[in-house]
């Protein structure tokens, strides 16, 4: 059990901390065996267990930063800010982290270290511009920016997912009704047909049925499995980098996903700049943020040139990831030492454009998806109805 104390020592100074003891007596003891005369001695309640390892929505990291901001703004303390949003949060993930960030300022810990402490729930990039807030005395400043750069990624990641919804309907729904037909539907034709000579199709479907109708929790184990091993493959830092590759290289949505890509890594690292981050911390930040292994190569040779005094413009290029118009774009902005401004509002045209190119794609997925469905079902049809005709035809003459 843990007792915080309050004592005196001989000379008169006042000391306050905190022991382990298993009793209140056993506290006293410790005191009197280090000379000091207690004054009060009080057991601390025990904790709940550590919420470092929860994971808060950005939305609601979003809401944090920028009531945080106000309140600081109109002068309320920091440990009164925390306790206010926490009690306004109560029951939600965000307030027992809060809750527990909320103690640890008050033992005598920076809001940087309490909130670095949870990886989980505050990422890395945000307690670095939180950092360079306290460091630099515009704390309330850095977290409306953080607050504002939360809420624009939270909104460019739903667009994208939004978009995606119909597409997957599509595609489950598609699924379902081929299952469906080849093990309810397709066995009834086979008494009609007898031994009539079956075309490629209608043996196709047929086996298919079979398959599925004889041996479908073992087709099912093995689609487990392969997409098990295919999301093992994809974590690893080789097929990733394939992946990444590959899907870059999609007509339509490629473009849009290196878009996305871009305009994360000029939002990350210009907020992290106009934030008082130094640069070759906040390339390393937002290095890790972009969600494409190519792009985060191309930001490892960057900060090797950065480092050697050169400009961050040469390696991107290099790379050919990023636009002539955006390379342009920044290399001005070096020259005129305005690269944080520069990023950000490239960040803004960039999303603008991958709003129409993600609108684009989808719009070309879906009807794309309808094509490769109706193409399944005209391809049943046809096998079911081929040896039909054949059979008509063998009964006419």
């Amino acid at each position: 059990m843990d007792f915080r104390y309050d004592a005196k020592t001989a000379d008169g100074q006042r000391i306050q901390g905190t022991l382990e003891a298993e009793s209140e007596a056993a506290a006293l003891r410790q005191l009197d065996e280090r000379s000091l005369f207690p004054v009060a001695v009080v057991a601390e309640k025990e904790r709940p267990a550590s919420s470092g390892s929860l994971r808060v929505r950005s939305r609601d990291l979003g809401v944090f930063y920028g009531q945080l901001a106000d309140l600081l703004g109109s002068g309320v303390p920091l440990l009164r800010a925390i306790q206010s949003i926490t009690r306004a949060n109560e029951g939600t993930r965000i307030a027992a982290v809060l809750r527990e960030v909320h103690d640890e300022i008050a033992e005598g810990k920076s809001l940087t270290k309490a909130l670095g402490d949870r990886p989980e729930s505050f990422p890395l990039l945000h307690v670095a511009m939180i950092q360079a807030g306290e460091r630099a005395s515009f704390l309330e400043e850095v977290l409306e920016s953080l607050s504002s750069f939360v809420d624009r990624l939270d909104e460019l990641r739903a667009k994208v997912r939004g978009a995606l919804i119909y597409p997957a309907l599509l595609c489950v729904v598609g699924s379902a009704v081929m299952i469906a037909a080849l093990v309810f539907f397709v066995p009834k034709f086979a008494p009609l047909l007898g031994d009539v000579e079956k075309p490629m199709p209608t043996v196709v479907i047929f086996t298919l049925s079979d398959v599925l109708r004889n041996h479908g929790l073992a087709v099912a184990a093995v689609a487990v499995v392969s997409i098990v091993a295919l999301f093992s493959a994809l974590r690893s830092p080789v097929g990733r980098r394939v992946f990444d590759t590959w899907k870059l290289r999609v007509p339509v949505v490629g473009a849009a996903l290196r878009m996305v890509a871009i305009s994360r890594f000029c939002r990350i690292l210009g907020t992290m700049l106009q934030n008082g981050v130094p640069m070759l911390q906040a390339l390393a930040i937002s290095r890790d943020a972009t969600g494409s292994t190519l792009l985060a190569a191309q930001i490892d040779e960057a900060v090797e040139s950065v480092r050697g005094g050169a400009t961050l413009s040469a390696p991107l290029e290099a790379g050919g990831l990023f636009p002539p118009q955006v390379l342009a774009m920044i290399t001005v902005a070096e020259e005129s030492n305005q690269l944080q401004k520069v990023l950000v509002d490239i960040a803004d045209k960039v999303e603008r454009r991958t709003h129409r190119r993600v609108d684009q794609a989808v719009r070309l997925l879906e009807p794309l998806i309808l094509c490769v469905v109706a193409i399944a079902i005209g391809f049943l049809a046809l096998g079911l109805l081929l040896p039909i005709f054949t059979l008509a035809g063998s009964l006419g003459q």
